[in-house]
């Protein structure tokens, strides 16, 4: 017997829904904490634990998700970190024009940098235009705990994750290291909660910072911050800080990011 209009729908409907089942699935993968068990997968996306297993399996089967190994629980796998590799954005392209908006707003200069391991990497750098003015390069390497951009980053990744970098470069200073690491995870939770993260004079003399984090599609983690000559910054830190959250809103709404960040 031929399928009807209304089997050829449900089947239709039927399989939006798998896909649609799968995807949340792998969204609750994207965390860069503590790989999740099936049964905290099930309560976040409130299905019965024997679906997510079925759902799991099959996405095993096709590689995009991998079992974490003796910690249990599961990670997204290698095909599909190959399919999102395939596609990705370029973010300095696509954050660019943006970036340079920003700049010439303020007058100041602009940084793009991303997270790399437990340091940032400056990807691009606007000059700006005022006589007094701050430069660094490209390609250079700073520290998390005390830049703008470093706290950025950190307060974009998951608390316990976000602590143990935290510790690791504050231990790496010793007696050297000029704030406690409950100062800096304090420092790190405002930045999480307002969206913006502040450098008063802590890496460079004479300079403080704002900045803000991102996530591409992919889930690596950006910054863009802004330095100031530290004799200008409180003249005009409120307007920079207005401008900065219309440029990484800007930068997330042209990478797809948008609905993902909230």
């Amino acid at each position: 017997m031929p399928a009807t209009k209304d089997d050829l729908e449900e089947g239709r409907a039927t399989g939006i829904q798998v896909i649609a089942r799968a995807a949340s699935v792998l969204r609750c993968l994207k965390s860069d904490g503590k790989a999740p068990s099936l049964a905290q997968i099930a309560a976040q996306v409130g299905l019965p634990r024997s679906t997510v297993q079925r759902i799991v399996n099959a996405l095993i089967e096709e590689d995009f998700v991998v079992p974490a190994g003796q910690e249990g629980g599961y990670r997204l796998g290698p095909s599909l970190q190959a399919l999102a590799q395939a596609g990705r954005v370029d973010v300095a392209t696509a954050a660019r024009n943006h970036v340079v908006a920003l700049s010439q707003a303020t007058g100041e200069t602009v940084d793009l940098s991303m997270l790399r391991g437990n340091q940032v990497l400056f990807i691009d750098q606007i000059t700006g235009t005022h006589r007094l003015r701050t430069v660094s390069a490209v390609g250079e390497i700073f520290p998390l705990t005390n830049t703008a951009n470093g706290k950025a980053c950190l307060s974009m990744l998951d608390p316990e994750t976000a602590l143990a970098l935290i510790e690791h470069e504050v231990a790496g200073l010793g007696a050297d290291a000029p704030r406690s690491v409950e100062a800096i995870a304090n420092d790190v939770e405002q930045a999480r909660s307002t969206g913006i993260s502040y450098n008063h004079d802590e890496h460079t003399a004479g300079i403080c910072a704002v900045g803000t984090g991102f996530r591409d599609a992919a889930g690596n983690v950006y910054a863009i911050s802004v330095p100031v000559p530290s004799s200008r910054f409180p003249l005009v830190m409120d307007n920079i800080i207005a401008k900065l959250k219309e440029a990484r809103l800007a930068v997330v709404r042209a990478l797809g990011t948008a609905n993902d960040e909230g």
